[in-house]
């Protein structure tokens, strides 16, 4: 008897895994699921029972075990239902691999994560035609990528007219020392540009010098011309400031301490000075640890928040290394004092009633708002402003105040002083600032000092840039001098008379020195006579909006104001540095922690 089409397909289709997962009714021409006991139409086809496991269950289908059938047109094995797996194109694998590098390097992912089984079975359900590669071919991309983006980096570095460098010293998970180095510009859409060069690996007993030769290797390696590095920006670790002085004696490079390091020492030097408030921030130290550590007393904080109607805010631990640390810590504690308190007094929260001994003293808690008033106002002259106009009961506040103010007098005194033989950077820089052209923290005298220095170096900038020129046309002045050799002498009455043409060039080059030298000193008095920017714009944008006012000014303005203030953006940058160098991946080679740090900071050239 003749087998029925049915029959048939039920032979063939039987070769397929899917079967595993299905009982075939023939007189029904349907399938049942064996695990939801589900009926499908059965069509000749196993299409619908392999959605329908795809869709229902997953997990059941993940870890069936797979069969042995012809590859011969695929170079990948078959996928769980048996069916031969189609491989991607070229150039499909190839945009998959690359958009996973990309993923890994922007989110710091660590590269063994292409091996996690969740991740694989992620990628295969995407897209099951895609095989992925193992982590040593992600290793070698990487690799390949690093030498890329440096060399994209490189170009766009040709380009600019100075730069400032921004180091630091950073230690990692390993135990390690690795100086971080990053380079900062002003684009030519006025626009603050931040890049990465370097996390290079420091020896163990490192000196000044090793920092230093690490410094000029980085910028050798990015083809940086030592004249075209305007400053470094360090902050105050002793080895880091040595080296700047060595490479300001090699090359000029301008030292520039980051202030807020300079601005931090000061504040903790003077809180040291004083034992009651020293005393005061460590009690307030202590307390805030607590809630941090105790999950219990953090969700009775919580809570005491919600019944008393304030918001759920978390205490904040004060940083060594950050004076507003201690000003965030204090001013947070005093907003949360109540709750504190009646957390405090929970026995749930203190079963040995330590309540007496977390708590702040109520001289302790008059102290700390007296210290956020004089830690707020932190600029110079907000706080003699504050002296004058606010009156503190605490004699240690008092004296505290009085110190702080003579210490930053004293650094601002250093850091703005005005020495023409080595000119001033920062305060070059102030001047360029439309925001403080009018220098009013300086003496009169110095001011006129200060507008000469930014004339005499507008000047500069023009002769540097008629210097090309010249250097063009130095053949054809030469070919001029040996035709006058030779030239008849007839005209040399005529010469004697009128003068000779020589003598007229070098008149024409005297008048046009003048001109450029009147059209530069209108500049400059045109742009310190204006009315200074307000504080809260945007120095670059009014510099990108008054460039061709200002020609000559702004060329100076986009080298100055390249030179970051502090280490922040250096900071923001480096950020990742230590996710990169997680414990999970404290293994990884000091090449390999450079490579990802420099693709993840400057993953916008990826």
């Amino acid at each position: 008897m003749a087998e029925s089409q049915t029959e048939r397909a039920h032979k063939r289709q039987r070769m397929s895994k899917v079967w595993d997962h299905f009982k075939l009714k023939k007189e029904d021409r349907k399938v049942q699921c064996v695990y939801c006991n589900a009926e499908l139409a059965f069509h000749n086809s196993t299409s619908v029972m392999i959605q329908h496991l795809m869709r229902k269950h997953p997990v059941k289908v993940s870890s069936s075990s797979t069969s042995v059938a012809d590859t011969s047109t695929s170079q990948r094995p078959p996928d769980c239902f048996g069916r031969p797996a189609l491989s991607c194109t070229v150039e499909e694998a190839a945009l998959l691999t690359d958009s996973i590098l990309k993923m890994l390097v922007t989110d710091m992912r660590p590269l063994s994560m292409v091996e996690d089984e969740g991740f694989k079975k992620m990628i295969s359900a995407f897209n099951p035609k895609y095989s992925m590669p193992d982590r040593s071919h992600f290793t070698s991309l990487m690799e390949k990528k690093h030498q890329q983006i440096t060399e994209k980096l490189k170009t766009v570095l040709q380009d600019t007219e100075s730069v400032a460098l921004t180091t630091d010293v950073w230690t990692s998970v390993a135990t390690e020392s690795y100086l971080r180095v990053a380079c900062h510009f002003v684009g030519e859409d006025w626009q603050m540009k931040s890049f990465s060069l370097t996390t290079g690996r420091l020896k163990e007993n490192h000196t000044a010098a090793d920092i230093a030769d690490l410094l000029e290797e980085t910028t050798d390696k990015f083809y940086i011309p030592f004249p075209k590095v305007k400053a470094v920006v360090h902050d105050n670790r002793t080895s880091v400031v040595a080296a700047a002085a060595i490479l300001k004696e090699r090359h000029g490079w301008a030292s520039v301490r980051c202030s807020g390091y300079v601005l931090n020492s000061v504040v903790q030097s003077t809180l040291k000075n004083s034992q009651t408030i020293a005393n005061c921030v460590a009690s307030a130290r202590t307390l805030v640890e607590h809630f941090k550590k105790s999950e219990v007393a953090c969700a009775k904080l919580q809570e005491m928040q919600k019944q008393m109607g304030m918001p759920p805010q978390m205490l904040i631990r004060d940083v060594s290394t950050r004076w507003n640390g201690t000003y965030h810590m204090l001013s947070r504690l005093l907003g949360q004092r109540w709750p504190v308190a009646a957390a405090l007094s929970d026995l749930a929260v203190n079963p040995n009633g330590k309540q007496v001994h977390l708590d702040l003293k109520q001289e302790q808690w008059n102290l700390s708002e007296e210290l956020t008033r004089v830690l707020g106002p932190f600029l110079v002259h907000n706080l003699k402003k504050t002296t004058l106009s606010s009156t503190f009961e605490s004699d240690s506040v008092k004296e505290f105040q009085v110190q702080v103010i003579e210490q930053i007098a004293e650094r601002w005194q250093k850091l703005f002083c005005f020495q023409p033989e080595a000119p001033n950077t920062v305060l070059l820089a102030a001047a360029l600032d439309p925001r403080f052209r009018k220098l009013k923290f300086l003496p009169a005298g110095d001011v006129f000092k200060v507008q000469s220095k930014i004339q005499s170096m507008a000047l500069a900038v023009i002769k540097e840039e008629r210097q090309p020129n010249e250097s063009g046309n130095q053949a054809a002045a030469a070919a001029a001098t040996l035709e006058s050799r030779f030239a008849p002498k007839d005209g040399s009455f005529t010469n004697t008379i009128l003068g000779s043409s020589s003598d007229s060039d070098n008149s024409d080059e005297e008048d046009e020195e003048k001109q450029q030298s009147h059209t530069v000193q209108k500049e400059v008095l045109q742009y310190f006579g204006e009315l200074p920017l307000s504080k809260k714009d945007n120095p670059l944008l009014w510099w990108r909006t008054n460039a061709t006012r200002y020609p000559t000014l702004a060329k100076l303005a986009k080298s100055f104001l390249g030179i970051p203030a502090t280490l922040t953006p250096s900071e923001r940058l480096f950020f990742a540095t230590g996710n990169i160098a997680s414990r999970r991946r404290a293994s990884l080679s000091s090449e390999h922690v450079d490579m990802l740090t420099f693709l993840h900071c400057n993953h916008g050239l990826l």
